[in-house]
């Protein structure tokens, strides 16, 4: 009963978003890093994709372990977007910058979580040797 909780959790925590950059990709741009190379809308719409097709991924079980680990892989590589946010919203309001810092120390319990999911999640089948 826990594990399903998790499970619906880790993926509500990327399919939202993830719509949400399709719906409203301009917060989404405003935060990709200029050092990344490529238009800003491309890196928006690509992590949404990826975000929606993981969280879909882990709802079913025969995907949920490979999921689980991409989710925390993924959430590894945006990374570098929250600390860009902190970056540049340094005018911001002080509800603002405390939303952006609070994003980063977030991040270790969402890769937790998804390591979690991936660790209870049912290991593939594997071919076992036939009995003689």
């Amino acid at each position: 009963m826990l594990h399903d909780r998790l499970v619906r959790a880790l993926s509500a925590m990327l399919l939202l978003p993830g719509v949400l950059h399709f719906l409203t990709p301009e917060p989404f741009d405003s935060i990709v890093p200029e050092e990344i190379p490529g238009p800003k809308r491309l890196w928006t719409y690509a992590s949404g994709a990826a975000e929606v097709g993981i969280g879909a991924a882990v709802l079913a079980p025969r995907t949920r372990r490979t999921a689980a680990g991409l989710a925390a892989m993924l959430f590894v590589a945006v990374f570098p977007a929250n600390v860009n946010m902190v970056r540049l919203w340094v005018d911001k309001s002080p509800l603002m910058k405390s939303i952006a810092w609070a994003r980063l120390p977030l991040q270790i319990p969402m890769i937790v979580l998804a390591l979690l999911v991936r660790r209870a999640a049912r290991k593939p089948e594997t071919q076992q040797k036939p009995i003689d």
